[in-house]
């Protein structure tokens, strides 16, 4: 065997493989119905799947470019706590994992904050990208809900958020604890203000997410198909010793158990929001006149 065929064959072999692969891998990806999906079309339907309708997750910014009017958005700055207060470690160190999400990511830390119009109505929204450590909630992210909130309150807005999370991150131990009542009293705060607050649940919202914010808003919507609960399925199954339904805490099961007000497709978000929030902001303009003829009205019978 010469060096020609011992050599420079297979290398050019490997070269023209390696190639095409990677052309191929770059065009097309899959769905959990188990179809290959042409990435293009996937993308150009706001990442629900064309053949059986499977919301895929999205990045803070791409949820934003699909909700808000034209693409057009502002990222908010939200204080960013000290790193890894605990120094905790498990199979890695914190600090390790918080880096490694961050260069994925491109975020400090799990949720972003953005400001602009839909159906030309101003407003604030929160997002949480999966990817950071399965969106799991800390100080970062309970600064970044609670710099939200304020603005919304600052600014006579609504506040909109889009939950994605596992639940309160562990490695923060207490101090992520400490987010579930932190967000509860925010949301109370924008309630006080009669400043909208609407949820939308997208897959998957668990632990105490769903047990702090996510459940407190005047409306809250759920994409279609999402994962909804507080401990998981097997668990729940495994403590109750029954066999729980095939559709149990899918946003559909959850709705029809009166928890969630509506499931609704991605694309009719952007309107659907926009509808619910020209109602809401008519009824309070309407409130606040009928508060403020209620307080003439006595100073009236005072002065006489």
């Amino acid at each position: 065997m010469n060096w020609i065929t011992k050599f420079i064959k297979p290398k050019l072999k490997s070269l023209f493989e390696k190639k095409s692969s990677k052309i191929e891998e770059n065009l097309w990806t899959t769905c959990g119905c188990k179809n290959l999906i042409y990435k293009e079309d996937m993308n150009a339907n706001q990442k629900v799947c064309p053949k059986c309708g499977a919301h895929h997750k999205l990045t803070c910014k791409e949820r934003f470019e699909t909700f808000f009017d034209n693409k057009e958005f502002e990222l908010i700055e939200t204080p960013l706590p000290i790193d890894d207060p605990l120094n905790f470690e498990d199979k890695k160190k914190y600090s390790d994992r918080l880096k490694a999400a961050r260069k994925l990511t491109g975020q400090d830390d799990a949720i972003l904050i953005a400001k602009g119009k839909v159906q030309n109505i101003e407003m604030v929204v929160g997002a949480q990208d999966f990817r950071f450590i399965g969106g799991s909630f800390g100080a970062a992210s309970g600064e970044a809900f609670i710099a939200g909130a304020q603005y919304a309150i600052e600014n006579k807005i609504p506040y909109i958020f889009f939950s994605c999370s596992g639940g309160q991150r562990m490695m923060e131990s207490s101090i992520a604890l400490m987010q579930m009542s932190r967000t509860a009293l925010a949301v109370n705060e924008l309630k006080k203000k009669n400043i909208p607050f609407i949820v939308v649940i997208t897959n998957p919202t668990t632990g105490g997410v769903t047990a702090s914010w996510a459940m407190l808003g005047d409306i809250i919507l759920a994409e279609k198909g999402s994962v909804c609960g507080f401990a998981g399925k097997r668990v729940i199954q495994d403590t109750v010793r029954e066999t729980l339904p095939d559709e149990f805490q899918t946003a559909e099961y959850v709705r029809d158990h009166g928890f969630i007000d509506l499931v609704i497709e991605r694309r009719y978000l952007n309107s659907t929001v926009g509808t619910l929030l020209n109602v809401l902001l008519k009824k309070t303009e309407a409130q606040a006149k009928q508060d403020s003829n209620v307080t003439v009205d006595k100073s009236l019978q005072a002065a006489s």
